[in-house]
């Protein structure tokens, strides 16, 4: 549940004060996210190339066909595919 709150964000994302949590005195200043928020339009793009730079530093490779196969030749005979599917429903 908490995989996609440790996004980096590329560009700067400011929010309106979340309700309950508004400061006196400064009700009509916003936000700035240092990390992304569940339901930002960024949230899924940002996890997959933070996934995407670990499977690729770990020495697997992606599939041409399909970007969520990743796999690993561990030895002539022997072969590491790793398959996700990610559905922010």
């Amino acid at each position: 549940k908490t995989a996609f709150l440790h996004g980096e964000l590329e560009e700067k994302i400011y929010m309106v004060q979340p309700e309950g949590y508004t400061v006196q005195g400064a009700e009509n200043k916003v936000c700035k996210l240092r990390r992304s928020l569940y339901g930002l339009k960024q949230l899924l793009k940002q996890w997959y190339k933070k996934f995407d730079s670990f499977m690729m530093s770990r020495g697997f490779s992606k599939s041409e066909y399909d970007y969520c196969v990743y796999f690993e030749t561990l030895n002539y005979e022997k072969f590491l595919i790793s398959v996700f599917y990610v559905d922010d429903m």
